[in-house]
């Protein structure tokens, strides 16, 4: 079992809001909660630019920023960055939420929230993503792992690469996990809840069009047309199936 209070300790953490109450309300809980080294930005671009300089390990991140807004300073740390990354909006409608997921966001929290919340996201998703470099690492040092090959893609477990017509994909981690679960259970309808659980975690409480998203991602990646996938295929309100075929 992961003990998640000794993964706090050397956690970075970036806050980026332009309201001070919130970056010091959050700041108190997190400390509280034994997070260590927390970061603040009010504005967007000094935010990219403490990115950049720290690394942060996770980043808390409102759309409404007084320079430029949430979005574009998601899109820019995406060019450098694949850190997790949680919204924070006044904005609840769904599409705003699949904006911020479509970007690059990881997680979406609306205002009024509770900074409990923040850190209980926070913790789970350090919790996922330490689980997952361990499957990671798994897959690394079991000799018994091997290429799967379909058609023009090949996964290599080994090395936890997938390559389309010989060139190397650049898969995030959760895609790379989504493809493997995909192509391990191939030609079958696997259900949201299946995909979300074995990918996500049964702990996951994020939000629920993430996968719809993810899936999206994938298409466009693996797909020579991702609006007519091959691949990947939706069965509607029942799940996906992944076609392997020969």
């Amino acid at each position: 079992m992961i003990n998640i209070n000794s993964l706090n300790l050397n956690k970075k953490i970036l806050l980026i809001d332009d309201e001070k109450d919130i970056l010091n309300l959050l700041e108190t809980v997190l400390i509280k909660e034994g997070f260590k080294e927390i970061y603040k930005a009010e504005n967007g671009n000094k935010g990219i630019k403490l990115c950049e300089e720290i690394k942060p390990d996770i980043i808390v991140l409102d759309i409404m920023l007084p320079d430029i807004d949430g979005y574009e300073v998601c899109k820019r740390i995406r060019e450098f960055s694949m850190c997790p990354i949680i919204f924070l909006s006044a904005k609840s409608d769904d599409v705003d939420k699949l904006l911020g997921l479509g970007i690059g966001g990881d997680d979406y929290v609306t205002k009024p929230f509770s900074p409990k919340e923040i850190a209980f996201r926070i913790k789970a998703h350090f919790r996922r993503l330490e689980h997952m470099q361990s499957k990671v690492n798994e897959s690394l040092n079991d000799d018994k792992k091997e290429v799967i090959k379909f058609k023009d893609i090949e996964v290599d477990e080994k090395k936890a690469e997938v390559k389309k017509s010989g060139a190397v994909l650049n898969l995030t981690a959760k895609e790379y996990q989504l493809l493997l679960y995909l192509v391990k259970n191939p030609n079958i309808i696997l259900s949201k809840n299946s995909l979300i659980e074995n990918i996500w975690g049964s702990d996951y409480e994020g939000y629920d069009n993430t996968l719809m998203v993810h899936i999206r991602h994938l298409r466009e990646k693996i797909e020579d047309d991702p609006s007519r996938p091959k691949y990947i295929t939706t069965f509607k309100g029942l799940g996906y199936k992944f076609i392997k075929g020969d």
